[in-house]
């Protein structure tokens, strides 16, 4: 009788993990380049009551284990790096990926740190740098932060490729002067959040790949005026909010009902 009410403890607990992770799909379902997660569940220990006999022949059959489980917990709490639909801003700076690939950031133009994201709304600081709307360089194909000078943009285009042309305020012409850099990983599901739309590398994401160039090599293309938009299904949100929901009622009964049949026991004395 202990055990179920640890089994409905147990369930209650983990159902509010679940529905915390549901919160915070649903919170960010309009946050860009915002990928979703899930929390998937997997049983805990077992008590064995009777353990398995093997059949004799002539003398008796086979008899089966009978095992009492100890609740579920939490095995693992999955990204979903799957594409975002794309939504026209008509702001050259903003860029969505449409494919595979990781914008890469570096905290500054020296530094070796670097995080990755797939939220494309940038940016032209006063030194020339383009930078997110947290401050971090965007880097090129060859990992390096883009500079565009200091002597004013005029126009600015990004193509498909993730050729930069710009044309400056005193009439220079800049034709493919850099070309924007995109990661790939063994495993990208595998990565940290950092939270800001920022990951890093993890254990099991496996160090980057060779930095691509978009459009070639399986990589994405880049699509200026354009933003990606969160992965977030809400059908499926609400779906699972109700199921999550329902989950941790029927726990919550379990524990009552289990404390109900206590105080029968308590009261047998009486």
């Amino acid at each position: 009788m202990i055990r179920s009410l640890y089994s409905g403890a147990s369930g209650m607990k983990n159902h509010q993990i679940r529905m915390d992770v549901i919160g915070n799909n649903i919170a960010n379902v309009n946050t860009t380049g915002f990928k979703g997660s899930r929390a998937n569940f997997q049983d805990v220990l077992y008590q064995t009551v009777r353990y398995a006999s093997p059949a004799e022949e002539g003398i008796s059959g086979g008899i089966n284990p009978s095992q009492v489980g100890l609740g579920v917990m939490v095995s693992s709490i999955t990204n979903n790096t799957g594409q975002g639909g794309l939504q026209n801003t008509g702001r050259s700076l903003d860029l969505a990926v449409n494919g595979n690939g990781w914008y890469i950031l570096k905290p500054d133009a020296n530094s070796d740190i670097r995080y990755y994201s797939r939220e494309g709304v940038f940016y032209i600081d006063n030194n020339g740098n383009m930078v997110n709307s947290n401050g971090e360089f965007l880097c090129d194909t060859s990992g390096e932060a883009i500079n565009l000078g200091t002597a004013g943009i005029s126009t600015i285009t990004i193509g498909k490729d993730g050729y930069i042309s710009y044309t400056t305020l005193d009439g220079s012409e800049n034709k493919n002067a850099f070309q924007i850099g995109l990661a790939m990983f063994p495993n990208q599901d595998g990565l940290e959040r950092l939270g800001q739309n920022r990951y890093k590398v993890s254990p099991t994401s496996g160090d980057p790949l060779e930095i691509g160039m978009p459009g070639s090599g399986g990589y994405g293309t880049i699509n200026s005026g354009f933003l990606e938009m969160s992965n977030v299904d809400l059908t499926d949100e609400f779906t699972s909010m109700i199921t999550t929901q329902r989950g941790y009622q029927a726990n919550a009964r379990t524990v009552t009902t289990s404390d109900q049949m206590l105080e029968e026991l308590l009261n047998i004395k009486r």
